[in-house]
């Protein structure tokens, strides 16, 4: 089990807290981790090369989105079967990559989520902003109720995958922004793979990133747009080729 499961962090002005995660990371899973930096403006490439993590950098800043796509092709390379994507501002609990690498393994899902709302009480006492936590719910229940999943957190960002699921889905057409996060679950509902989630902590440190109203208004209403697209799809009324499945070469 996860001899061949790899973590890619997307990183971007990470380096107060890219090494507090690396140290929750579980210490069979450290030697398989991959940083793809997105031209940071402080030490995240430094602290991350001391830390003997697998470094790509960007020359330039491409985006959340894009940063993913580079993560997720260098760990197809390296021959991952698993892989986990670990924000590296420690929001997210490192310490269960290892059980998510271990539920796909079995079988158990294709795709598992990180689920930071148990409850109302614990997401706003840990420092979830109210309006992020009214955005999350309303959108993560509208998303449920028209994709038929019951997934508890759509907008994780701790998320592990099967090496299928990644050479199935069309990531490579998908944002090179936030909503590319979206964009994916939505490709895996189209293809019929099977989503699970697990409970973890909700964080909201000084130093944990966050986007700001707007951008999250934003990121929310391409969402919305996706998901028009996706049934546009579904009925016939598109011929776009992001819901299809992708043929290898």
């Amino acid at each position: 089990m996860r001899s061949n499961t790899w973590i890619v962090m997307p990183a971007y002005n990470a380096a107060k807290t890219l090494e507090k995660t690396y140290e929750d990371i579980p210490d069979d899973l450290k030697p398989n981790v991959i940083l793809v930096d997105d031209c940071s403006q402080d030490a995240t490439v430094e602290i991350a090369k001391q830390l003997g993590i697998r470094v790509i950098v960007h020359e330039k800043n491409l985006g959340y989105g894009a940063n993913q796509k580079t993560c997720y092709k260098e760990a197809l390379l390296m021959g991952a079967d698993v892989v986990v994507m670990l924000h590296p501002d420690r929001q997210y609990d490192a310490r269960v990559t290892g059980v998510m690498s271990d539920l796909i393994e079995l079988g158990n899902s294709d795709i598992i989520l990180g689920n930071r709302i148990r409850t109302r009480r614990e997401a706003l006492g840990s420092g979830m902003p109210k309006w992020r936590y009214f955005l999350n719910r309303s959108s993560t229940l509208v998303e449920d109720v028209l994709l038929g999943q019951t997934i508890s957190d759509f907008h994780s960002g701790l998320r592990a995958y099967s090496r299928d699921v990644l050479n199935s889905i069309r990531f490579e057409e998908n944002s090179d922004d936030f909503m590319f996060d979206q964009e994916f679950l939505i490709q895996a509902v189209a293809l019929n793979f099977r989503i699970a989630d697990i409970p973890i902590p909700a964080r909201y440190e000084r130093d944990s990133s966050s986007i700001s109203f707007k951008r999250s208004m934003e990121y929310g209403l391409g969402g919305f747009l996706t998901l028009i697209h996706f049934f546009a799809f579904k009925f016939g009324l598109s011929r776009t080729s992001k819901f299809n499945k992708k043929t290898l070469a």
